[in-house]
């Protein structure tokens, strides 16, 4: 039902290759007899150290079903173009259907002989449905086949990584609104800076995993144009309809050259670009939650499943997971590194080079996938040891800037300010207390100002230089007080819904 009526041309052509002397023959195909040699060309088979080097079957073949759902279009277009018949289209479906529930239930021969992913369930078609199996293959080369594979996968893992990433942020914001009012004290250059709340803090991590979610967004466009079509690098005789695939399989558009569709993996090395960005981003989390959970800080403790005990110290709880993500985005920026050196020296069109953009390509989804599903449950068993946190921010003269903005919104000019607060400072280091330790006229005194300028110092200048009164101040989107936590929280959630 899918096909024209068939030119007379190809009437011709299959009348002869149905030919029952033909059928015979489709066991002894030339992908059945690969081990004597690679086609009729060759004299001799192929080395047996050089098979193993070049073949990719056994990492390839997690691509099986994107294989099998790209060569479904291919065919479904062939046969609507009357290219091979409606009958060659009814076999391909029926061995595609079955090669498919064997790999799926495990028991698939992969074949060392045949390479790779696409040779093998080509092979394993003929077997099934004889010619119909051999004709799967018109129009295309294994060139632009596992291009498209590689681009129908990566599509699919980006919007496994998108779901991740949101429920990551969920995880976080679920914390986030808990703590909106815990005290924590913000660091710049790790010294004391000024007091934050805990959940502003872990709304900075949202934040940037929400541009992690953009950035594979806009690179999913790029990966989702079809390359099929383009053959080995010339594009094909046969009267294809490559928009006709792409609308079947889900593509937003075509590589419009066919050289460029075979051989560029930038769409690759742009995804582990964007996949670094993300493990960065984790990094930067993980390092703080080690220092958070050490003893010599004592913000928080992480829940005990995703820790570990030492070999020789009984006492120890150590934090693996962070840790190990740390080194994991060493990994995944090897990754992107690899994808770029295959490339760059590449001539066109394709060449055997971009049999090695699998497994770099696959151990980074892989990596970032694990690393955001673990940390996803880890970061809401986190427990907030809200006391130490606080007692931390009352270290380092953390309302400075409080007294400084105070004095500026009585008149006095903000380097003044700035100053005055300095020589406060200093005063209290030398006494070894806080500035709200100071009585008012001490705390006057201690400004350096003149007896005009410290009488604009009143008692109110109290409520600033609590950590409450601090964080409350910052009442302005983006900041940090507790009623600016809790808008963005929602804000965040009414975002995930649409």
């Amino acid at each position: 039902m899918f096909c024209a009526v068939f030119d007379l041309k190809y009437r011709l052509i299959f009348n002869h290759l149905i030919n029952p002397k033909i059928m015979s023959q489709a066991e002894q195909s030339q992908l059945h007899n690969k081990s004597a040699g690679w086609s009729a060309l060759f004299s001799e088979p192929m080395s047996e150290l050089v098979k193993r080097y070049t073949a990719s079957v056994f990492f390839d073949k997690r691509l099986a079903l994107f294989d099998i759902q790209g060569s479904l279009a291919h065919a479904q277009m062939l046969c609507e173009q009357s290219i091979i018949s409606a009958q060659d289209w009814t076999d391909i479906q029926r061995g595609l259907a079955q090669i498919q529930a064997e790999i799926e239930a495990g028991t698939f021969e992969w074949q060392l002989d045949l390479e790779d992913v696409h040779l093998n369930i080509e092979a394993r078609l003929t077997s099934l449905v004889g010619m119909a199996g051999k004709r799967l293959h018109t129009g295309r080369s294994r060139n632009d086949q596992v291009a498209t594979d590689i681009r129908l996968w990566l599509r699919a893992q980006i919007d496994d990584i998108a779901v991740a990433l949101n429920n990551l942020c969920a995880g976080l914001l679920d914390v986030a609104e808990r703590e909106a009012q815990t005290i924590l004290p913000g660091f710049t250059h790790l010294q004391v800076a000024q007091p934050i709340t805990f959940g502003h803090h872990l709304l900075a991590y949202v934040n940037m995993f929400a541009r992690d979610a953009e950035r594979m967004q806009d690179t999913r466009k790029r990966v989702n144009r079809l390359p099929l079509g383009a053959a080995a690098l010339a594009g094909t005789t046969y009267p294809i309809r490559r928009e006709r695939t792409a609308e079947l399989l889900g593509f937003e558009g075509i590589c419009e050259n066919s050289l460029d569709a075979v051989s560029d993996r930038d769409f690759a090395i742009e995804f582990c670009a964007a996949a670094s960005l993300i493990m960065m981003h984790v990094s930067r989390l993980s390092e703080e939650l080690v220092n958070w959970m050490s003893p010599r800080v004592g913000f928080i403790d992480l829940a005990d499943r995703f820790c570990t005990g030492s070999s020789i110290m009984p006492q120890k709880k150590n934090p693996d997971v962070p840790e190990l993500a740390r080194g994991k985005t060493g990994r995944v920026y090897g990754d992107l590194m690899s994808l770029l050196t295959l490339m760059k020296g590449q001539p066109l069109a394709y060449n055997k080079d971009n049999q090695e953009d699998k497994e770099p390509l696959f151990d980074a989804v892989d990596t970032v996938l694990e690393t955001l599903l673990i940390f996803t449950e880890m970061v809401q068993g986190i427990t907030v040891k809200a006391d130490n946190m606080r007692a931390a921010a009352l270290q380092g003269f953390s309302t400075a800037t409080d007294l400084a903005d105070y004095l500026v919104k009585k008149g006095l000019p903000f380097r003044d300010a700035h100053e005055a607060v300095a020589h406060a400072v200093k005063i209290c280091t030398q006494k070894g207390c806080d500035l709200a330790d100071l009585t008012l006229d001490e705390l006057r005194n201690a400004t350096d100002l003149s007896a005009e300028q410290q009488a604009l110092i009143e008692a109110d200048v109290s409520h600033c230089l609590t950590l409450e009164g601090s964080v409350a101040a910052r009442n302005h989107i983006g900041g940090t007080a507790p009623e600016q936590v809790r808008a963005e929280i929602a804000k965040w959630r009414r975002r995930a819904h649409r």
